[in-house]
């Protein structure tokens, strides 16, 4: 059990691109930490690269958030008492501290140009040797660093990596011990004055208080280096854990060439947020190993990092179809409606003339589908007999009802779809019931065929329900179309 007086972490993503889910699942397992304990959530804009740093990005990224309901406690648009929640809006606390590092002889200038480094690079290589900087500009005197820089040569900053052991504690790898000769000293600011990604964050996260970092395990390197410049600073490290990578199927990272891998994607394909949340909380986080659906609420009670593996997490489609699926049967009848009909719209399936004639209709057909439906954008697929007319059918029903013997079961149907003066499902499924039991034959004779011929398919949902919805005229001129088919078919041969 964790013990603090108040939980501060952050989730801090870089607007280059869309939110990928590694990146929704690290916000995840934050968010829940910090509802857990009753502790604050941040998020912060890393947006330090300003040649991929994009505002649409930035902002598709909060509303993936916002779509998710992981609500943040202090960032931008909110604001809060440890802004500003942009890095580009933090510059003057970056110079500020690196002024400090450089007074107290923790960092220095290096003025080793690039051909100087390459160079160097270039022969550990042919030694068969890793390459670290030499150290060439680290013990220079004041005197000599004044004059080149007086001299308007470009200049790095450095930090003064100490002898020694660097030694912490990961609350989900258990301690981790690195020898400072494996760690350069690494570069704070490039020569065009560009704060590094080390620098930054562990400012950042000194100055707003985070209390625990968690975050992705390929950043599990960088944590050394940020923990000796806490140390420069004269600052204390918060607790660090580190939790596994997402794979793909083939056990590389997840990636596009997997599928879908953004947040945004996954919405647009129609998936529900409870289900999103619900996967992503078991990427990498089990409660008993056979528990599998959870709610927002049962996740915030039940989280906690000691239940967090350290192996990485294969991320299964057919599992989060699985979740998608059960949620969609769960939701709302009115809300499955809504998301169905603004994919329709999106998906230019429907028009204002077709929901003018057929708007009604269309709610009762979504209804008699929902429980089949995997994603929101499967409505399509699910409604082609509704949206328009049938021109394909199941080939396995063809080659069973595409025969002669077909035709008098249709022409039947017919004929009480015609006299039937109630044309409600429970009235037609009863006159079905009662001829079949007076012509001595089953009633599968009937709704087999009729099946085919009014929806192209083999399985659907309750078909007098569809018939119903689909109105007598459609139906009647399905069953004669499919009537003409075998005919046609007969002549053929």
């Amino acid at each position: 059990m964790i013990e603090m007086t108040m939980v501060r972490v952050r989730f801090a993503p870089s607007p280059t691109g869309y939110l990928h889910v590694g990146g929704a699942r690290t916000a995840l397992f934050n968010w829940l930490f910090a509802r857990h304990f009753g502790g604050k959530f941040i998020l912060r804009i890393e947006d330090t690269d300003r040649e991929r740093s994009k505002p649409e990005y930035e902002e598709a990224i909060l509303r993936d958030l916002q779509w998710l309901g992981l609500d943040w406690d202090e960032g931008p648009s909110i604001g809060g008492p440890h802004g500003p929640y942009r890095q580009t809006e933090r510059a003057s606390l970056y110079r500020e501290q690196l002024k400090k590092l450089l007074s107290a002889g923790e960092a220095y200038y290096c003025f080793c140009t690039h051909k100087e480094l390459e160079a160097d690079r270039v022969l550990a290589q042919a030694s068969g040797k890793n390459y670290r900087y030499s150290g060439k500009c680290r013990d220079l005197k004041p005197d000599e660093t004044e004059v080149k820089r007086k001299a308007g040569q470009p200049y790095s900053v450095r930090l003064k990596v100490p002898n020694g052991t660097t030694i912490f504690t990961d609350i989900i790898r258990n301690e981790v011990s690195v020898d400072n000769t494996e760690i350069d000293d690494f570069i704070l600011v490039r020569s065009g004055g560009e704060p590094t990604y080390n620098f930054v964050v562990t400012v950042d996260d000194a100055f707003m208080k985070i209390t625990h970092v968690i975050r992705g395990d390929d950043h599990l390197s960088n944590t050394p280096k940020q923990i000796l410049l806490y140390r420069a600073l004269g600052l204390t490290p918060p607790l660090f854990a580190h939790i596994p990578l997402i794979l793909g199927s083939d056990r590389t990272p997840l990636s596009k060439r997997h599928g879908a891998n953004s947040v945004g994607e996954f919405k647009r394909q129609g998936y529900l947020p409870e289900a999103m949340l619900n996967y992503l909380a078991l990427l990498g986080w089990s409660l008993d190993g056979k528990t599998e659906l959870f709610s927002k609420d049962e996740l915030i009670k039940r989280f906690s990092l000691d239940r967090v593996v350290k192996s990485s997490a294969c991320f299964d489609y057919d599992k989060l179809q699985w979740l998608n699926a059960h949620y969609i049967r769960e939701a709302d009848e009115e809300r499955v409606y809504l998301l169905c009909l603004e994919y329709l719209w999106d998906a230019d399936a429907i028009s204002d003339d077709f929901m003018r004639e057929g708007g009604p209709a269309l709610k009762r057909m979504i209804g008699t589908v929902k429980s089949n439906l995997k994603t929101i954008s499967d409505v399509g697929e699910q409604l082609t007999y509704f949206l328009g007319e049938v021109h394909s059918y199941d080939p396995q029903g063809l080659a069973k009802y595409l025969v002669p013997e077909t035709i008098p079961f249709l022409q039947k149907a017919i004929w009480i779809l015609e006299q039937s003066v109630s044309f409600s499902a429970l009235t037609l499924e009863e006159r079905f019931r009662n001829e079949a039991a007076e012509s001595g034959k089953k009633f599968a004779d009937y709704v087999h065929p009729m099946r085919l011929a009014i929806t192209g398919r083999t399985a659907s949902p309750n078909l007098f329900e569809l018939i119903q919805i689909l109105g007598k005229g459609r139906c009647v001129v399905r069953l004669l179309r499919f009537i003409q088919m075998i005919k046609v078919t007969l002549v053929a041969t």
